[in-house]
């Protein structure tokens, strides 16, 4: 194969070798690929972001529950953050034990609260009516709160998980009330959380958020953790410059945060982050053949791809950027155009890229689309009875192997029951 753009992937040895062509060809297209060294190396650059001694780094899985995703974080050390039962069961399988996992509820059943209980996995609850409703279950154990800090960041407003405008956490007016139903239930806070939003790239609002969780942490006494929450941003435009997020300086603003705090509280407590994009996203690129190559309305240029947004829905959902790399099998000169991306479903907003100006794209030819290991693969779906594509690893020797088969056609019905 040849890269008529292949800057980013070079940069990271991304492929190890592997030739993107044989790869889709044995295993399909779409087709997400991983590379373990990336996820390996982001691990270890969030478990060693502060120099605080107390200091948990633990996965939030949404941004990708791949099995084997999971068993590369747990075997760097982190634990790990859950939403839904299916989480928690994704997170067993995948070797962590019920400590290592912290259930993250909103708006839950009694039913899937209890099967965390059941696990023996630390719930947080978002409510006041859900803390209820966990003492119900469970009284006389450890629980922890979301609290919501007032401050809120994010890259598109439906990803700003704190402030005035959302329906997580409980706001502080509330504590008065918490801490009656704690006494009421017997229940122990072991810690509070809160989460401000998803992929920042400039650190103030991360540490302004952590101040306003830590002021809440002061009005309960005896407390376990603090939770900061995630939302660490990863460079989405690395083909324009765009720089990384300053982790070293991020670093060292929360340990002087985390320093005041305990001598303060008088007690040396846990702190802890979420990290899920800045963990995923970089691991890996979605492979896409392009079929086909038009022409519609005047100078308006399209390549159409198998990546539809059932494959990919960040940019249809988010307006959200992803750098394409052009790969082609034979060498030829690198005329850059505009041209729009799009996939293969029945809607008009089925985009992958519009308007992008990239190398000159030819049907046959294979488009690498970056950054797609955060919310990709996790938020597939069978939309227009389209199969969802299979998932390989590179491994860090550079052998490829298969981690996730492609859906087959028997299995969009195997739920279903026909009518007599």
């Amino acid at each position: 194969m040849y890269k008529l753009n292949g800057i980013v992937t070079d940069e990271f040895d991304f492929f190890k070798g592997n030739d993107v062509y044989e790869l889709t060809e044995k295993y399909g297209s779409p087709l997400y690929v991983y590379n373990e060294g990336i996820i390996r190396q982001r691990c270890r650059e969030l478990k060693n972001l502060v120099s605080y001694p107390k200091f948990l780094a633990q996965y939030s899985a949404k941004a990708n529950t791949s099995l084997a995703f999971l068993q590369v974080v747990k075997s760097e050390g982190l634990h790990v953050d859950a939403m839904s039962p299916g989480e928690i069961y994704a997170e067993l399988e995948a070797g962590f034990k019920p400590e290592d996992i912290f259930m993250i509820t909103n708006n839950v059943s009694e039913a899937e609260m209890q099967y965390a209980i059941d696990k023996g996995v630390l719930i947080c609850v978002d409510s006041v009516e859900q803390l209820v409703q966990y003492g119900r279950l469970n009284p006389n154990s450890s629980v922890a709160i979301r609290f919501n800090g007032g401050i809120g960041a994010g890259h598109h407003e439906k990803v700003v998980t704190a402030g005035k405008k959302t329906k997580f956490g409980v706001n502080p007016e509330y504590i008065p009330q918490v801490k009656e139903i704690l006494k009421q239930y017997g229940l122990k806070l072991a810690g509070v959380q809160q989460h401000i939003g998803s992929l920042f790239m400039e650190i103030d609002p991360y540490i302004n958020g952590s101040q306003a969780i830590l002021d809440i942490a002061k009005s309960f006494d005896d407390l376990d953790f603090v939770d900061f929450g995630g939302g660490f941003g990863i460079p989405y435009k690395k083909l324009s410059g765009q720089p990384r997020l300053n982790l070293k300086e991020c670093g060292e603003k929360l340990d002087i945060v985390f320093d005041k705090f305990v001598k303060e509280y008088g007690k040396e407590i846990t702190f802890r982050i979420e990290p899920g994009r800045y963990i995923s996203a970089e691991s890996s690129v979605l492979l896409t053949d392009v079929h086909c190559v038009k022409y519609n309305n005047g100078p308006h240029k399209f390549a159409g791809t198998d990546v539809g947004f059932n494959v990919l829905v960040r940019p249809a959902m988010y307006d959200s950027h992803h750098d394409i790399e052009v790969y082609t099998r034979q060498e030829r000169p690198v005329n850059e155009e505009e041209i729009t991306i799009v996939g293969n479903i029945c809607e008009s907003g089925d985009i992958i890229a519009k308007d992008r100006l990239l190398p000159e794209i030819k049907a046959g030819d294979i488009l690498g689309i970056l950054d797609a290991g955060a919310y990709g693969h996790s938020m597939c779906s069978n939309y227009n009875n389209r199969l969802r594509p299979a998932e390989v690893f590179i491994r860090e020797d550079g052998k490829a192997v298969l981690t996730r088969k492609r859906d087959t056609l028997e299995q969009l019905l195997e739920n279903y029951i026909r009518l007599n």
